[in-house]
């Protein structure tokens, strides 16, 4: 007979959900769609059930550090010293990527640059045939129609990264926001759409609209997504060999609890805006943490191509080994 993990959660329908299952989580919903094909193909090969809510990296963080789950999920890592203070380990579990989705009716080849999407964030591009965009697309018929910018509304892991990499492109950014989970965004023409499914939500429903989505929630929601300007000044379109070669720039160390952030890296392949997504676990719980990790060495064995299907980068068995030694180290495997 199954053991069952008991979690108080805060919710009935969330504590219902996780009490069923063998171990529970929360947290980003940038991953939640290749958490779920690996979830679904985990139970089917082991008869074991996981659980994963979906709440945003900043309510998945608070979970763990209640202890309310057994883990959590966080696209924004947490440094050595804040793992230390909240007694977390952490790693990472696979990269993806963040795209500008946009609904400009009968136009599907927009280019971004890197100003623009700046711009954009700062509130100071207010219609389409702004300057800053129109120079990028000499061929295309941009109209003067008011330009509203879709952002999270909840603290989010997507919004650290995508504000991480405003902050490396554009120096105004950097002085007055720097890199937040959250913020109250400048401009007046701005809506805010709860988890990435929130946002694509908004940018499919709202005409003339621009926003940032993970990959697979954009894929998913049939949106159409901008070519933007890496730091190299290329325009790279947003498809999975352009985030490998983008991921392939990570440096994931061990000995910091594989802290990393791969916004905005060099190469003239390489997409500007992927990052990694990490699970968090308690330290003093040994046993359910074993059960965890088998999931995601399951996972990193198993569910290469279920992430690659949905835009995700599958971590390279490098890494993996790492990780299986980090879990080692920690008596968690």
């Amino acid at each position: 007979m199954k053991k069952i993990v008991t979690l108080a959660i805060a919710g009935l329908v969330a504590s219902s959900a996780l009490n069923a299952a063998d171990i529970g989580g929360s947290g980003a919903s940038f991953p939640y769609s290749v958490y779920q094909k690996w979830i679904s193909a985990y139970n089917k090969a082991t008869g074991v059930q996981v659980d994963y809510i979906s709440k945003g990296s900043s309510k998945g963080i608070k979970d763990i550090k209640a202890r309310e789950v057994n883990f959590a999920g966080s696209d924004k890592p947490l440094s050595p010293r804040a793992l230390k203070k909240a007694k977390l380990y952490q790693f990472p579990a696979v990269v993806g990527a963040i795209t500008m989705g946009y609904n400009i009716p009968n136009v599907s080849d927009l280019k971004l640059s890197r100003a623009a999407i700046a711009e954009i964030a700062l509130g100071n591009v207010k219609y389409w045939d702004n300057k800053l965009i129109t120079a990028a697309n000499p061929g295309l018929n941009l109209p003067h129609k008011k330009l509203t910018f879709v952002h999270r509304s909840d603290g989010s892991g997507t919004t650290y990264n995508f504000t991480y990499y405003l902050s490396k492109s554009n120096s105004e950014w950097r002085t007055n926001f720097g890199a937040k989970k959250s913020l109250n965004w400048p401009g007046d023409h701005h809506i805010g759409g709860n988890h990435n499914s929130g946002v694509a939500s908004l940018v499919k429903q709202t005409p003339y609209s621009v926003g940032y989505i993970d990959y697979a929630d954009a894929k998913n929601n049939s949106i159409v997504m901008a070519t933007v300007e890496n730091r190299e000044g290329y325009y790279i379109k947003p498809e999975l060999k352009n985030f490998q070669t983008s991921a392939a720039k990570a440096s994931f160390d061990p000995r910091v609890d594989f802290y990393a952030i791969i916004a905005d890296p060099s190469g003239k392949g390489s997409y500007p805006m992927v990052a990694a997504t990490f699970i968090l676990l308690p330290k003093e719980a040994a046993d359910t943490n074993k059960k965890v990790t088998a999931f995601y060495d399951w996972s990193y064995k198993n569910g290469q191509d279920l992430a690659a299907s949905l835009g995700f980068v599958p971590l390279p068995d490098a890494l993996t080994n790492k990780i299986r030694a980090y879990w080692s180290d920690k008596g968690i495997k």
